[in-house]
């Protein structure tokens, strides 16, 4: 089972872009952030056609995730748990959605989809949501995690891990992606039992997924790592493979992001 990750930056202006990369690296499953639409606006009939079935969280304007898979989906999540975290209760952005794929052979696997907040400006209200959402999605991995089952955590998590993760250390060193409080909050869920796909793949090398339209970042490879697909111990034992699609993002009217991928056997 091949799982993507894919920030596309608006699935309104990326749908070519997106189709053209499904149609060449065919995912079984692909997670998909920033869709910027509401579900009744999301482009399902394109991937239904594909043979796709489609879950949507979508939000106006903003944010939106959505979970394409080629296999039945069950059990659809829309929304994090609150967990008894202080404010939770108002938080109304579609961050996060989360199904069970069955394949055709093989034990099924959680998907969960996550974009997780930015943070910026740092110190601040945009930044103290940022770090209460992580408690929220560490108590969703804990609670997974009991249930002793196959799942993978992907999406873009706004959070470069470390500094071989980031084209300069010091430029980033006050982002709320690269502060160490942020760090501290990723190593926290990543500790308690989870895999990077990546990392285990490729421990050292470069494996920037994000570059910013700004200042030639692409051309002069300005990169950051900050889309990821945290694997559950029973997914891990699975894991064949992982990559980058990292040539995407040269292509015409590409998403500053590019798709992050996995394969389980």
């Amino acid at each position: 089972m091949k799982i993507a990750t894919y920030n596309v930056n608006s699935i309104g202006v990326r749908l070519p872009r997106v189709l053209d990369w499904i149609d060449r690296a065919r995912p079984d499953v692909v997670v998909l952030q920033e869709i910027k639409c509401v579900d009744e606006k999301f482009p399902a009939g394109e991937f239904e056609d594909r043979g796709y079935n489609v879950a949507v969280h979508g939000q106006k304007t903003y944010n939106g995730v959505a979970i394409l898979s080629k296999f039945p989906m069950e059990d659809v999540v829309k929304g994090l748990p609150h967990y008894g975290v202080d404010g939770a209760d108002a938080d109304d952005h579609s961050r996060y959605i989360e199904a069970v794929v069955s394949p055709d052979e093989g034990a099924p696997v959680r998907i969960c989809g996550i974009y997780l907040p930015n943070g910026n400006p740092a110190p601040g209200p945009k930044y103290d949501y940022k770090l209460s959402w992580m408690k929220r999605l560490k108590a969703r991995v804990e609670e997974l995690l009991e249930w002793e089952e196959a799942f993978v955590v992907a999406g873009d998590y706004n959070v470069i891990p470390q500094a071989e993760d980031v084209h300069d250390p010091k430029a980033w060193a006050t982002d709320a992606l690269f502060l160490p409080q942020t760090r501290a909050a990723y190593r926290e869920i990543l500790n308690l039992g989870l895999t990077d796909a990546i990392r285990q793949v490729n421990p050292a090398g470069v494996c920037y997924t994000y570059w910013d339209f700004q200042r030639g970042a692409w051309e002069k490879d300005w990169g950051i790592r900050i889309d990821h697909l945290l694997l559950s111990p029973q997914a891990a034992d699975r894991l064949k493979d992982a990559g980058v699609d990292r040539a995407e993002r040269g292509k015409e009217k590409p998403s500053d992001h590019v798709p992050v991928w996995v394969e389980l056997g």
